[in-house]
């Protein structure tokens, strides 16, 4: 099991080109990767995307690359011809008008911005790829990793609420059927104060308790509890990404929880109730950092 958040940073290098990949990464229901590079680099787009994607199913990627010249690498000078020339033209302009040669010297013509520049801005994406992909490569692994070691903790933590869950449905199931009992010995008391002489052992009482412990009978959603905390185990063991399915499972938990709730009618399993909706809401806040 993997979490959905992260940061890592990759580097290689190449003689051309130093890369570094920083990986960004957030909860998102699908998957959804954004990438930041260089413009002469977005024919790599597809590539970067398809690398992701073969590591992530769910979350907000975002990929950062960054790709410079190594250091002690060969500074390349790029020169403007035809600013050099507009330039001298300039001083042949210059001696016509003041009627005496006046000649630039080698200094003007590096103080003139745009003639001689250091460095090649221009980035060859291929030459660029052989850093890049390796870069890449060792970001999406420390990812992987950080991802499945939050994850382990995320399913621990789990484990340990689902029992506490568990313990509460066993509590529950423990109190439920002594409900009817209660409600007898209730309408007993409201006959009693009412001042009203009908003996509990007349039909009509007997089928009023009969109908209330109809409607207050919780067996089946037990079962269904039961039934969702087996497979709510099964999926944190799964090999595929379990985000969604355990989503899907708290929410039949909670509306398990709420139909018992709704359906004993008693304070004792209504506070039990109220507990179990509080550690479930623990866990579908966490659930939505699975993958």
């Amino acid at each position: 099991m993997h979490s959905m958040t992260g940061f890592v940073r990759g580097s290689a290098a190449t003689d051309a080109w130093q890369a570094t990949v920083e990986i960004s990464a957030v909860n998102r229901k699908q998957a959804e990767v954004v990438v930041q590079a260089p413009r002469e680099l977005n024919e790599l787009d597809a590539r970067i995307r398809k690398a992701v994607l073969a590591v992530v199913s769910r979350g907000r990627i975002q990929v950062s690359v960054n790709v410079e010249r190594p250091q002690g690498a060969a500074a390349d000078f790029r020169i403007d011809p035809s600013l050099a020339l507009a330039f001298s033209a300039a001083f042949t302009e210059l001696t016509k008008t003041v009627g005496y040669p006046v000649l630039p010297a080698a200094a003007d013509f590096l103080r003139h911005p745009g003639i001689i520049a250091a460095g090649n801005s221009d980035i060859e994406a291929e030459a660029a790829w052989l850093a890049i992909e390796p870069a890449l490569t060792d970001a999406l692994t420390q990812l992987a990793a950080m991802r499945e070691n939050e994850g382990n903790h995320l399913k621990a933590d789990f484990i340990a609420r689902v029992d506490v869950l568990i313990s509460f449905a066993a509590k529950i199931t423990a109190e439920a059927p002594g409900r009817p009992v209660r409600q007898r010995e209730l309408l007993a008391k409201r006959l009693r104060d009412a001042g009203l002489d009908l003996d509990l052992a007349d039909e009509r009482v007997a089928k009023e308790i009969a109908l209330f412990a109809d409607r207050c009978d919780v067996s089946e959603e037990i079962t269904r509890l039961d039934s969702h905390f087996t497979k709510f185990r099964e999926y944190l063991d799964a090999v595929e990404p379990p985000g969604r399915a355990l989503d899907f499972l708290c929410q039949e938990l909670f509306r398990e929880f709420n139909t018992i709730g709704s359906k004993a009618n008693d304070a004792s399993i209504a506070q039990t109730i109220v507990e179990a909706k509080t550690e479930l809401e623990k866990i579908r806040e966490q659930v939505q950092n699975v993958e």
